[in-house]
């Protein structure tokens, strides 16, 4: 990777991931810079990384290439306006991985010509086996999309959508995944305890279980459809479990459950965007 000064305005789980991320996969962490609000983040970034720290925006922003905002959502307007004016002064690229607010948010409360690459990480980041989409503003040069695909490359997979909008199926999709995995991991255990196993027994068979299929999937070219097809045997203990969960509308519920999700995400951005 390109040797790039990174800064990250808010040091929280998923900041940290992406600097655990960036220095495992050799960006120096001299070259790495976070402020936050809580002197205790900032002492444990500094202790655990050895990055440069301060409690103060203004001093990241001056010394890096690109800024990353990873602060609640609910606090990046009144932090967006704060660091507005040096934004315009430094013009670095701006990567914000806050769901929900768009990029006209950010560029109204940045400035119109501010280079902004949006991010949808999702919570296996903070292992380094994250799933991220990202979508660039039409200030981002070529230079600076490599550099923040490299950023979010560092937790995971980082893939490119033609349009923001795109971002709402996304969160459905690969932000929000994850719960419905642990969803599904939770009921198999719940019955697995009912069925006479024990808890660790049942807890470590669905894990293992769940890691193995998701592994095959990664490695195969194969499609999810074949793959169920190639392990259900005609008339087997699988084919029973599965015709059980299709007459229970399995296939309907998850596709109800994801459409909410999307427009849900859709009606949070709209609500940041109004206030």
């Amino acid at each position: 990777m390109k040797t790039n000064k990174i800064g990250f305005i808010g040091g929280g789980n998923m900041a940290s991931s992406l600097i655990s991320g960036l220095i495992a996969s050799g960006h120096a962490p001299e070259q790495i810079w976070v402020s936050d609000i809580n002197p205790d983040t900032l002492s444990g970034l500094k202790h655990d990384l050895n990055v440069n720290t301060s409690a103060n925006n203004e001093d990241v922003i001056n010394a890096v290439d690109v800024v990353v905002l990873a602060v609640k959502p609910q606090t990046l307007s009144t932090v967006a306006q704060g660091i507005a004016a040096l934004i315009q002064q430094k013009k670095p690229l701006v990567v914000s991985i806050a769901a929900g607010i768009n990029q006209n948010s950010l560029s109204r409360w940045l400035g119109a010509d501010t280079s902004i690459v949006r991010c949808m990480p999702n919570t296996p980041a903070l292992v380094l086996t994250g799933a991220t989409a990202l979508h660039a503003n039409n200030k981002v040069t070529a230079e600076q999309c490599d550099l923040a695909e490299n950023i979010l490359r560092a937790v995971g997979i980082a893939l490119w959508v033609a349009d923001e909008a795109e971002l709402d199926a996304v969160t459905a999709v690969s932000g929000s995944g994850p719960a419905y995995f642990f969803l599904l991991m939770e009921a198999m255990e719940k019955v697995a305890l009912e069925l006479g196993l024990k808890q660790e027994t049942a807890r470590l068979l669905v894990q293992q279980t769940a890691l193995g299929a998701a592994k095959i999937a990664l490695e195969s070219a194969e499609s999810p459809e074949q793959l169920r097809k190639r392990v259900t045997s005609p008339g087997g203990t699988t084919q029973q479990a599965i015709e059980t969960f299709e007459q229970g509308g399995f296939t309907e519920l998850v596709s109800k459950a994801l459409h909410a999700a999307r427009d849900r995400s859709i009606e949070m951005s709209k609500q940041m965007e109004n206030s």
